[in-house]
């Protein structure tokens, strides 16, 4: 074994205590079973209220800041139920022993990674993700009518992805111009529209609550942002044993980095803000030149751990992936596209300009 692989233990033991299989976590009823021979069990629930569900933490107080980008480190993990010894990702937090089947849940945390502090359970079954893909593929515009009927998702896949979620409080300062048209009429009875331009400047106040950034690298980041929203408040304090039977990643992209993706959001929101704040207040037509600074306060996080389906089908002998939201049902990710279909949307739509282009000139 090379030295650039380090031992892990277990942090859950899966095992039935009936049969002898490993149980799982049950997205219908939120208990622990045994697919083998029904054993089911509750989780138990922390006697402390504040530790059922995932505590905004201070952004400054947190240690191991940085990303990890472990493309390269493994850890070897020993199976409890037949000794076998599997080499996996550092990044790999959850798996299944690929010699007898059971779950492994390893150490939510190292010496180099913060633990995550809540999960967002799964809530859709495997089953209610393939009923989902097929009502979404069916309301695709410009899928092929054979695509819609012959897609059949491959088995489904679940794993908990790990996200950070930001809050803070912004006072931004800022200035823009606005504009306020008004028509007017020139010598020979033309009319026409003159934008008269003014300058504004003000403060712009704002709660963010829960911003929520992606923390890994490893799926496709517009796929992901398909499938959201996810019901945050929904929350537990996180477990190893909700994620017992599913694939679970820890994050690369660390803290830092995670909070200055977060700003930029926020700093886009804020422009949008801003111009609307000002539309109103002056009655404007027009907003632009907007520049603004922005403080942020009391700044804390939570590292979640959020649900999704992971599944694709073919067509044509292409492959095509999708996500499932493990919360919602809500489904993204790509499809065949029909160059027919998009040519008659095409034709349709210059045909209703020009009918419109026609009515206002008569």
């Amino acid at each position: 074994m090379t030295s650039d692989v380090k031992e892990v233990k277990l942090d859950f033991d899966a095992e039935c205590p009936s049969c002898g299989a490993s149980v799982e976590f049950n997205p219908k009823t939120g208990k622990l079973f045994c697919p083998y021979c029904g054993y089911e069990v509750d989780i138990a629930k922390p006697e402390q209220e504040e530790q059922r569900s995932a505590q905004e933490l201070d952004f400054y107080d947190a240690k191991n800041r940085g990303r990890f980008d472990w493309g390269v480190e493994k850890k070897t993990v020993i199976c409890s139920e037949c000794a076998a010894e599997t080499i996996y990702d550092a990044l790999q937090v959850a798996d299944t022993c690929p010699y007898c089947g059971s779950h492994q849940v390893m150490e939510a945390s190292t010496e180099e990674t913060l633990a995550p502090n809540g999960v967002c359970t799964f809530e859709v079954t495997d089953k209610e993700a393939g009923e989902s893909f097929h009502k979404w593929i069916r309301s695709r515009i410009f899928t092929p009518r054979q695509a819609k009927l012959s897609a059949k998702p491959d088995a489904f896949t679940g794993v908990y992805l790990p996200y950070w979620t930001f809050d803070s409080r912004t006072i931004s300062y800022y200035s823009a111009q606005y504009g306020i048209n008004r028509t007017v009429r020139d010598a020979e009875g033309e009319t026409r529209i003159v934008t008269d331009w003014y300058s504004t400047s003000g403060v712009y106040q704002e709660f963010f609550d829960d911003e929520l950034v992606s923390a890994t690298r490893r799926y496709d980041r517009d796929m992901m942002r398909k499938i959201e929203p996810f019901r945050l408040t929904d929350n537990k304090g996180y477990r190893p044993e909700y994620v017992s039977g599913f694939l679970a990643e820890r994050y690369s992209i660390g803290l830092d980095e995670g909070f200055e993706e977060a700003k930029s959001s926020i700093h886009n929101k804020i422009e949008q803000a801003i111009k609307s704040k000002v539309r109103f207040e002056h009655g404007a037509d027009i907003v632009g030149h907007v520049s603004f600074s922005t403080t942020h306060d009391d700044i804390t996080y939570k590292y979640l751990m959020l649900p999704i389906w992971l599944s694709s089908f073919k067509y044509k002998d292409k492959l095509y992936r999708f996500m499932v939201n493990g919360q919602t049902g809500r489904v993204g990710g790509s499809a065949p596209i029909s160059p027919v279909r998009v040519g008659i949307a095409v034709l349709l739509s210059i045909a209703v300009i020009y009918m419109i282009y026609l009515f206002s000139q008569s």
